[in-house]
C-alpha cells in the first residue's frame, strides 16, 4: 500500500516538473506556445483527485488505518 502512494507522489511530482520545463521551454525562439504545461498540470491535477479518492476508498474498506495521537485528547 505504501509503494503505491509513494509512486503516486512520484508521478504528481514527475508532472509538475514536466509542467515547469514546459513552461520554461515553450514560446523561445519565436517558436509558437504549446499546450504541454496544460497537459501536464492536467495529470498533476488528475492523479493528485486520483490518489486522494484511493486514500478514501482504502480507508473505508479497512486496507489502512489511522495511526498517531487519538482523537479527543
Amino acid at each position: 500500500m505504501k509503494t503505491l502512494i509513494v509512486i503516486a507522489l512520484l508521478g504528481i511530482v514527475g508532472a509538475l516538473a514536466l509542467a515547469g520545463r514546459a513552461m520554461l521551454r515553450d514560446g523561445r525562439d519565436g517558436q509558437p506556445k504549446t499546450n504541454r504545461m496544460v497537459r501536464a498540470l492536467a495529470w498533476r491535477v488528475a492523479l493528485s483527485v486520483a490518489l486522494f479518492l484511493f486514500i478514501l476508498i482504502s480507508y473505508k474498506l479497512g486496507w489502512i488505518q489511522p495511526t498517531g495521537i487519538p482523537a479527543g485528547r
